[in-house]
């Protein structure tokens, strides 16, 4: 496997900025930067050089550092090839099947467009990890500003379908809300109840809950069930399609 280290730096309120290091080649990419100081701060004490910015979507809470990040090291600015336009001080333009060099470390793009018209996805088979900015949440997804429901199904699924031991690093900690919004759909899930007990311990003690692993995700998560019985019985939707579901499950989440 992959020697791909991972360091989270909480930012703002609830903000989550990931460094990815390679040792093999030195190489350090940062996550979706919505300010630069904490990230220069925490560069420091790793004692790395930072190479490359990874965005996920041109919201200014992922985008926010790139110009100062930029400035203070000269890392290159990696973002979607369709929002380009968007995202500050891109330098290198990527898509849907296009694969990016992190040093050694591989990472695969994914169009996901739901939450933005032009968000992206990195998933780093060998190391295990995706990083999916604000299109999936644990136990949850992103608001539908500028996609579809029919979109953001289409990106949930292509996620879903990625090895259930993938761990999945999003950009905020919303885990608690998620988990109250997602037990009043399935009761009878005993695996979410288990979880939903478990963070609520996490954030007592005001510990992460991010990262967790996509098969997690994809037993408890209930924008990744629209197409399951029980999560269609919880919205009153037997038997309906998959797409109706989720739109009900974002609806009712976006005034929950």
């Amino acid at each position: 496997m992959a020697k791909l280290r991972i360091e989270q730096v909480p930012v703002l309120r609830d903000n989550y900025v990931w460094l990815l290091h390679d040792a093999a080649s030195g190489a350090t990419a940062v996550v979706d930067p919505a300010v630069a100081e904490p990230v220069l701060e925490r560069l420091g004490q790793l004692g790395w050089q930072l190479s490359h910015i990874l965005n996920t979507h041109h919201h200014d809470d992922h985008t926010g550092g790139n110009l100062a990040l930029k400035k203070a090291t000269g890392a290159r600015v990696v973002g979607a090839r369709h929002d380009a336009q968007r995202i500050p001080g891109i330098d290198i333009e990527v898509g849907d099947g296009d694969s990016f060099l992190l040093g050694t470390v591989a990472a695969m793009v994914f169009d996901v467009p739901g939450h933005t018209s032009g968000h992206i996805a990195y998933w780093f088979p060998d190391a295990q990890a995706l990083f999916a900015g604000d299109t999936l949440f644990m136990l949850g997804c992103g608001r539908l500003f500028e996609g579809t429901p029919d979109q953001m199904w289409n990106s949930l699924l292509k996620l879903r379908a990625l090895p259930g031991d993938t761990m999945v690093y999003c950009a905020h900690e919303y885990t608690q809300s998620n988990a109250r919004f997602a037990r009043l759909l399935e009761r009878d899930n005993a695996q979410l109840m288990a979880r939903v007990t478990e963070i609520d311990e996490r954030r007592g003690q005001r510990l992460s809950t991010v990262p967790a692993p996509l098969a997690l995700e994809c037993a408890t998560n209930p924008f990744l069930r629209a197409d399951v019985e029980s999560v269609k019985k919880g919205v009153g939707m037997p038997g309906a399609d998959p797409v109706a579901v989720f739109a009900e499950i974002r609806r009712r989440k976006d005034v929950f």
